[in-house]
């Protein structure tokens, strides 16, 4: 990577939430942020519920979001890759973003080197001990053949239950305060995959707060926080890992 080159990361924006006129809003602004970000980023790293939801049927796809879906093309057009993580709220993308946008998408948890730094990079949704229910509905979602069965519905039925699900999964899901370090699921999940591997940089999404604390062993640990309270991201400019806020 080149040294005058940045590694940006961005995650939970939830597009479609709470409702057209101020989801279009918070897209146009991170369409802003994108556009400005365009001119030193080396890749771009969007980790996870960028929409509240998503679904791909074999010929329809969730209506709205054209800002944003042309900025990620005509960014990945000009050569920049543009990393795709699916979350617990966009699990369902499947072929369509890829082709027509040209992202990267990732299902899993991403190991990555930069510049000697090895980053560990994922959502985080599900991850670590504890959760039970969720990773149950996680294995029900990502069946093959209960999503062939999901696509026999009307799409207008699945995103009315699609929606009304979501917005009980980010009311009982998300806790608004760190934990601190022995009640957070994902830095304990950190520290055991430190047992076996070091990382310099864990980078995660899903809890919507915006958190930069050293572990014991000197390793980061970054939850990205959100753009629906904070509008925060992450940056990696070749030697350090800074949280900023983006000023509309």
């Amino acid at each position: 990577m080149k040294t005058q080159k940045k590694i940006y990361f961005a995650s939970d924006i939830h597009l479609g939430i709470p409702d057209i006129s101020s989801s279009l809003e918070r897209e146009k602004l991170f369409v802003r942020f994108l556009d400005k970000i365009k001119e030193d980023a080396a890749a771009i790293f969007l980790v996870g519920d960028i929409f509240d939801f998503w679904f791909e049927y074999k010929r329809v796809v969730p209506r709205g979001f054209t800002r944003l879906l042309g900025k990620i093309s005509e960014i990945t057009d000009s050569g920049i890759p543009i990393h795709f993580f699916t979350g617990n709220h966009d699990i369902w993308v499947f072929d369509y973003l890829p082709a027509e946008t040209g992202i990267i998408l990732h299902r899993e948890s991403l190991q990555w080197d930069a510049n000697g730094k090895k980053f560990f990079i994922s959502h985080g949704d599900g991850l670590g001990p504890g959760d039970k229910g969720y990773k149950f509905l996680k294995k029900i979602f990502t069946n093959r053949v209960l999503q062939w069965m999901f696509t026999r519905l009307h799409p207008n039925f699945v995103i009315w239950l699609a929606n009304r699900l979501s917005e009980d999964s980010r009311l009982s899901g998300v806790s608004a305060d760190f934990l601190g370090e022995e009640k957070e699921l994902l830095v304990q999940y950190a520290y055991k995959l430190l047992e076996k591997e070091y990382f310099d940089f864990f980078i995660f999404g899903h809890r919507h707060i915006p958190i930069d604390i050293t572990l014991k062993n000197g390793s980061r640990f970054i939850y990205l926080g959100d753009w629906i309270k904070h509008f925060t991201y992450g940056v990696f400019n070749g030697k350090d890992f800074s949280l900023q806020t983006f000023n509309q």
